[in-house]
């Protein structure tokens, strides 16, 4: 089950004293003003905006549509994995100090397909984990 995020929040998540994670959102926190800070603390940021998914094949959709997923995405969990775990396809030139990765409207997502939202969820964990220890960590807030 994902948590929130640890206090002190955004600030310790962005400099480093909090672990890369899957987190809810703060709810006092706009996608937008999370989105604006990360990339200010120079964080490669995305935002997944789910309103109106109710199934696994619009969050697939959605992913690829909103993330702009590299065109070998072959909209399934596995090739979502693929995808999270290999993110060449979201780099740019310049260096990040990390991923974050918004999914907004998770709760009518998670309401409308819990099966589906439970995968997701667990296939964003894993891309999580793999990122942790690494230069630039991949980290994911719900909202």
């Amino acid at each position: 089950m994902t948590g929130p995020l640890p206090a002190p929040g955004l600030p310790a998540l962005l400099n480093g004293p909090t672990r890369p994670g899957v987190y809810r959102l703060p709810p006092a926190d706009s996608p937008a003003h999370i989105a604006a800070a990360a990339a200010e603390a120079d964080w490669r940021v995305a935002r997944l905006r789910l309103e109106g998914v109710q199934d696994k094949t619009s969050f697939l959709e959605r992913c690829a549509a909103e993330l702009d997923l590299p065109e070998w995405f072959g909209r399934n969990w596995d090739a979502l994995a693929d995808c999270l775990m290999d993110l060449s396809w979201w780099r740019e030139t310049g260096k990040f100090r990390g991923y974050l990765l918004i999914a907004e409207d998770w709760d009518a997502f998670a309401a409308a397909a819990p099966g589906a939202a439970r995968t997701a969820e667990s296939v964003l964990a894993d891309a999580v984990d793999f990122w942790a220890d690494r230069e630039a960590p991949l980290t994911v807030l719900l909202s």
